[in-house]
């Protein structure tokens, strides 16, 4: 099944961003477009805006994020970046990113999905529906996945979707309202992650923004996901967790 153009530009937006030294076109023919114009085209159509003014008004954002006391700010502005920046931690400079590239095969799973923002939401609902799913069906002890599909910065946040699941065992089935997909195998960049809810975030923005231009990879269209082996740990006195943060490349 070919990748929808909702998708593509979701892909596309994410790549502006993580790799700047890439021009639009390279992007454009990257994620499935035929040419510059109809990527401009499908682009402003999602987002309302063409593909080089989103990634100038993003990088500015994010410059002004990451320098609250600029001095060439807006009080207001000022105030507002400094709560974001106080509701989600940023990473460490100096704690070392653990990336490896690995390769998978296709993995069967079932899961429920959760529409609506990210963070906090998703905790409460591993705990509320996923766990007491798994134990119903005798999922538990099994590798657990969480796959984003949409990026916060470009999908609303009330539309944004997360499927949270687990491998099932040969001939199992899963009951409730559980969906089955199939993870898809390739080349993934793999880091891994040791915190808490909060800390996904900038775990993310630290793998997607500051790894990936150097790594000589780029995204491709497969999704991104959490993965849970089964011998990573969770303190559920310290809501501290375990995984690795698995984003899909391929060559540049």
């Amino acid at each position: 099944m070919r990748t929808s153009r909702r998708r593509r530009c979701e892909v596309a937006a994410t790549r502006l961003l993580a790799q700047p030294k890439l021009s639009v076109l390279q992007i454009a023919l990257g994620v499935g477009f035929g040419s510059a114009e109809a990527f401009t085209h499908a682009f402003a159509a999602r987002l309302g805006c063409s593909p080089t003014t989103w990634r100038l008004r993003q990088a500015a954002e994010r410059a002004a994020v990451s320098n609250p006391d600029q001095t060439n700010g807006k009080p207001d502005q000022a105030e507002g970046r400094q709560t974001r920046n106080n509701d989600v931690p940023k990473m460490q400079a100096e704690t070392p990113m653990k990336v490896e590239i690995i390769e998978r095969k296709p993995t069967a799973i079932a899961y429920l999905r959760h529409v609506g923002p990210y963070g906090e939401p998703i905790g409460t609902f591993w705990q509320a529906q996923v766990y007491p799913w798994m134990v119903t069906n005798g999922l538990i002890g099994q590798p657990r996945y969480g796959i984003s599909h949409d990026d916060p910065s470009v999908t609303a946040q009330q539309q944004c979707r997360y499927d949270a699941g687990c491998e099932l065992p040969d001939n199992a089935l899963a009951g409730g309202n559980a969906h089955r997909t199939t993870i898809p195998g390739g080349k993934y960049a793999a880091l891994s992650f040791k915190g808490v809810v909060a800390d996904f975030e900038p775990a993310w923005d630290a793998l997607l923004r500051d790894w990936l231009p150097s790594s000589g990879l780029q995204l491709d269209n497969r999704p991104m996901f959490e993965y849970y082996p089964t011998d990573l740990t969770y303190d559920p006195s310290t809501g501290v967790l375990e995984c690795k943060l698995c984003v899909p490349v391929m060559p540049l």
